[in-house]
């Protein structure tokens, strides 16, 4: 179960986002690349989901400083909580057409369109957080879901210096906030703190952030505990070691038979092709925190997007570091948008 964390805290960025992807390990998924949206012709930076045929992310940015981070949420079918409804349209495309332009015209004004064009709708459960970086920032971080209804209903945080919020795999609006939100929270206070008083340079700090995403709390339920059995523990544990019963392990020995394998270091795709059952989800092997992103934005529009692969595409472990990308990039017109940010 995956978790976004963000603050502007550092009085060095704009913004800071964490993220881990909790999947099943095998999905397969490309490294960070930039690609051009098909119909926009928007420069997108991010890794693709090549399972679903939409090829979409949980995290992107482009060139213009629009973001999105997406986590999804379990919606029960009836009064059976144990059934997780999945959408026609893939979540990830939520996150393509908002950094594909959507929010050309401002943060309001893409809300707007994504609640009153029924974007939200017929895609499963998600929250997406989602603005648009500038120097004077303004209209904040807007957090959209597939329960909203109107413009009103988004959440708007992160418009002032100091703000750390986070979420999972639960609406931003659950007054039971999870475990591993509130732990989340507390971490990245007490990181970005040490980075300010030891005067971590922007390498150092990323380290740091990944140490955070690798923070291990998940109850041990026994070496064949199947899923299910985990299912309510993921909300007490940042990051997840791979978890699945007797048949999973059988299906992750069957990859790993095939040898380590290697992406396309430029982040083409090429090598690995979309499901073809791209439509059905996807459940083989084992079940775990499979990437981790780090995102820092500073003060004069400098972005580094790193992403940290723990499993290659046959899910053999990569050591810390060893399966990092780096990409770094200045969003165009950093000065030209918004208002001062409230101090």
């Amino acid at each position: 179960m995956c978790i976004a964390l963000f603050t502007t805290a550092h009085p060095d960025y704009s913004l800071i986002c964490i993220d881990n992807r909790d999947e099943y390990i095998l999905r397969p998924t490309s490294r960070p690349h930039w690609w051009t949206h098909p119909v926009t012709g928007k420069q997108i930076l991010s890794s693709r989901d090549l399972h679903r045929a939409e090829q979409g992310t949980w995290i992107g940015v482009n060139k213009q400083g629009d973001f999105a981070v997406l986590t999804n949420y379990r919606e029960s079918a009836l009064d059976d909580v144990d059934q997780n409804i999945s959408g026609i349209k893939s979540r990830g495309g939520m996150v393509t057409s908002w950094v594909g332009g959507l929010a050309d015209n401002g943060v309001a004004q893409g809300v707007d369109t994504m609640v009153h064009d029924d974007r939200v709708k017929g895609v499963g459960g998600f929250s997406m957080t989602c603005g648009k970086l500038r120097k004077k920032d303004t209209e904040g971080v807007a957090i959209i879901s597939n329960r909203a209804t109107s413009a009103g209903d988004v959440p708007i945080v992160g418009r002032a210096r100091g703000e750390t919020w986070g979420l999972s795999n639960t609406t931003f609006a659950d007054p039971n906030h999870w475990p591993k939100i509130s732990m989340g929270r507390e971490l990245l206070k007490t990181t970005i703190e040490e980075a300010i008083s030891k005067k971590h340079s922007p390498e150092e700090l990323v380290e740091a952030l990944f140490k955070l995403l690798d923070h291990d709390t998940l109850p041990v339920l026994g070496d064949d505990a199947p899923l299910v059995e985990y299912l309510n523990k993921l909300r007490h544990s940042i990051y997840v070691p791979a978890v699945g019963g007797s048949k999973q392990k059988q299906e992750m020995a069957e990859a790993r038979s095939r040898g380590r394998q290697e992406w396309d270091t430029a982040g083409s795709t090429s090598t690995m092709e979309a499901s073809a059952s791209g439509s059905t989800a996807f459940d083989t092997g084992m079940y775990g925190t499979q990437r981790q992103t780090v995102i820092l934005v500073d003060l004069d529009g400098n972005v580094t997007f790193s992403e940290r692969a723990l499993y290659d595409p046959n899910g053999n472990e990569i050591p810390r570091g060893e399966g990092d990308v780096h990409v770094r990039f200045r969003i165009d017109n950093w000065d030209k948008w918004g208002h001062e940010l409230i101090q």
